[in-house]
């Protein structure tokens, strides 16, 4: 389960949330926020994008709210690619307990912060494991998911132990969504409010 790994030029500029009737530009729903306290020190708020991978980002809720994701390891970190993360057993090649998804491949580039889901050849095998892009990788655009993107914390993934698989592997201590109020652990809690 792993994006390959080569890039093309150009793609189109990713969604924004905005109100039909203003055109503004607003805040996402705490229920389209995924947090990612990661042991590199901070967290990680990533917007979710219902409207383009609705079974993808319901996947990545239910598994958050089920602690699924708690201590899970980041086993494949390219530099200048991506950190993929989602398999308890740290191997990459596994994932939950759930069903495989249908893909629900969307016109939305794979930019810098990113979040994607892994697969394997098949196109329809996502399950848990996703990944976040360091750097725009164009050639994955319409291969794999994207459900949402880093909109602060962006810090803490570029800080992720590179290699396949690092030596010392960087994890995510808790996953939650916005809407539920969890607490970040104290470690994360003083840089969030540097932030």
């Amino acid at each position: 389960m792993q994006p390959a790994n080569s890039q093309a030029q150009n793609a189109p500029a990713a969604p924004s949330a905005t109100t039909p009737a203003t055109g503004k530009a607003e805040a996402p729903l705490p229920e389209n926020i995924l947090h990612l306290d990661l042991s590199t020190g901070g967290r990680v708020t990533i917007q979710l994008y219902p409207y383009v991978a609705p079974l993808h980002v319901e996947r990545i809720r239910t598994l958050a709210r089920q602690g699924f994701y708690n201590g899970v390891v980041f086993h494949r970190v390219i530099d200048g690619f991506m950190a993929q993360t989602g398999d308890p057993t740290g191997t990459g090649q596994s994932g939950s307990e759930l069903p495989d998804l249908k893909a629900e491949f969307n016109k939305i580039p794979h930019l810098r912060g990113t979040v994607s889901m892994a697969r394997t050849n098949d196109p329809d095998t996502a399950n848990s494991q996703f990944f976040i892009c360091f750097q725009p990788r164009f050639s994955l655009d319409n291969k794999y998911t994207v459900f949402g993107r880093v909109i602060s914390g962006m810090q803490y993934v570029d800080a992720i132990e590179r290699g396949e698989p690092p030596a010392n592997p960087s994890k995510v201590v808790q996953a939650s969504i916005g809407a539920d109020n969890v607490t970040p652990p104290l470690f994360a809690a003083s840089q969030i409010m540097t932030d």
